[in-house]
């Protein structure tokens, strides 16, 4: 991880929000969410707007890393998600580096559409280390899988 370049990262990124990513949409698919599916507001879903936000913060660090020894994962983020974005409606991403450390980012975020601040908060990066990661999602897959019974 580049700590030096990292620091002066700042962004500024257009985002279309596709029918899909509505919280009508996504609730339909969830157990939970079905049953009261059809009463949402068509409106991107706070975890969207979150999936969003993340993708670009990573996109961001990616370029500042080692992508054979290390991979970027989520440790933190605190969305404020303040307004109701339509399908269709662009928001304007921005972003910067509020702090790092020894192997995390923290990056500052606020979105807008035409008319007001729909999201504001932060999002901490960390650059893990690949194999480590690599490993543990290994060791937690073969967990999941039935033993041959003997």
């Amino acid at each position: 991880m580049n700590h030096e370049l990292i620091s002066q990262i700042c962004f500024a990124e257009i985002y279309v929000v596709p029918s899909h990513q509505t919280a009508r949409s996504l609730f339909t698919r969830l157990p939970h969410g079905m049953a009261y599916a059809d009463t949402l507001i068509e409106c991107i879903a706070t975890g969207y707007l979150i999936a969003v936000v993340e993708s670009i913060c990573i996109n961001e660090m990616q370029q500042h890393i080692d992508p054979d020894a290390e991979v970027v994962v989520g440790r933190s983020i605190r969305i404020e998600h303040r307004g109701p974005i339509p399908p269709g409606a662009a928001i304007r991403v921005s972003g910067w580096v509020e702090q790092v450390g020894r192997r995390s980012t923290t990056f500052c975020i606020r979105a807008f559409d035409d008319h007001e601040l729909v999201c504001e908060g932060q999002v901490t990066l960390v650059a893990a280390d690949r194999k480590a990661i690599e490993s543990t999602v290994a060791a937690k897959l073969g967990a999941l899988r039935p033993s041959a019974v003997t």
